[in-house]
């Protein structure tokens, strides 16, 4: 089998399973480990999958500039923001980050409802600011023209000065042994700093999210309270969250 061939198949594989080991690559391609091992390099080179110790996982399907990701799925991402809608309680302090899932969960927010949110995300700020009984605190510093946020050390202090009730993570790429991941470090920063300021962290994630990752590391599965996603709980890819105690939605 010639070498593109082969790394086709290894990402129709990985495609199916989201997760492969080397030596079930090994044996279900009947190459060497060592083969294996520079093909997972160079199609992780590419941007195609993540390797990890011991195999690969698939990266986020999501594209990156915000343009392209409010377009996208945007049906689900309305089944989403109405399971995750039922969390939030007058008086509550919420985060909300940039994510286009937390905007559809903002945009279906009741025009009564009571809360003081705190965020870098403009489009956010743009849609809370018509509503009567929300506060907003709007995080400033440098923004980021592929999400329509900011992110920089000024940012992440800002956060620093509030204990939130609840945050609310949209979320890239979600692995149940590498947990949370980003694609840009700023943002994965922030967030990973909305996190450990939170009391509650709900994270937004369509299915195909889902036992992917990314290079940034934002925090573990322990850290998270609920997975709210666009499927059944009872669906085969989510039983090791639920098996860490996760409550999904």
């Amino acid at each position: 089998m010639k070498k593109e061939e082969r790394q086709k198949a290894i990402l129709e594989y990985l495609a199916k399973e989201h997760r492969v080991t080397s030596i079930e690559l090994s044996e279900y391609l009947s190459v060497s480990e060592d083969t294996i091992r520079r093909d997972l390099k160079e199609l992780s080179d590419q941007g195609l999958l993540k390797a990890v110790r011991g195999g690969a996982v698939a990266p986020s399907p999501i594209p990156l500039h915000y343009r392209k990701r409010e377009k996208h799925d945007i049906e689900n991402k309305k089944i989403i923001a109405q399971k995750a809608i039922s969390y939030l309680k007058d008086g509550q302090v919420v985060f909300i980050d940039g994510g286009t899932t937390s905007l559809a969960l903002v945009a279906s927010f009741p025009y009564d409802l009571k809360l003081t949110v705190i965020t870098n995300s403009f489009p956010v700020a743009s849609l809370v600011e018509d509503l009567p009984n929300i506060d907003l605190i709007f995080a400033g510093g440098k923004m980021c023209k592929t999400s329509f946020t900011t992110s920089s050390i000024e940012t992440m202090d800002f956060f620093r000065n509030f204990r939130a009730d609840v945050c609310i993570l949209g979320i890239c790429s979600i692995h149940h042994e590498r947990g949370i991941t980003g694609i840009l470090y700023d943002d994965s920063m922030l967030k990973k700093n909305m996190v450990q300021n939170s009391n509650f962290v709900i994270a937004l994630s369509s299915i195909e999210k889902v036992e992917t990752a990314e290079s940034y590391f934002v925090c573990p599965i322990k850290d998270i309270n609920v997975l709210v996603t666009n499927v059944s709980p009872e669906e085969e890819i989510l039983k090791a969250y639920k098996n860490t105690g996760l409550t999904i939605l």
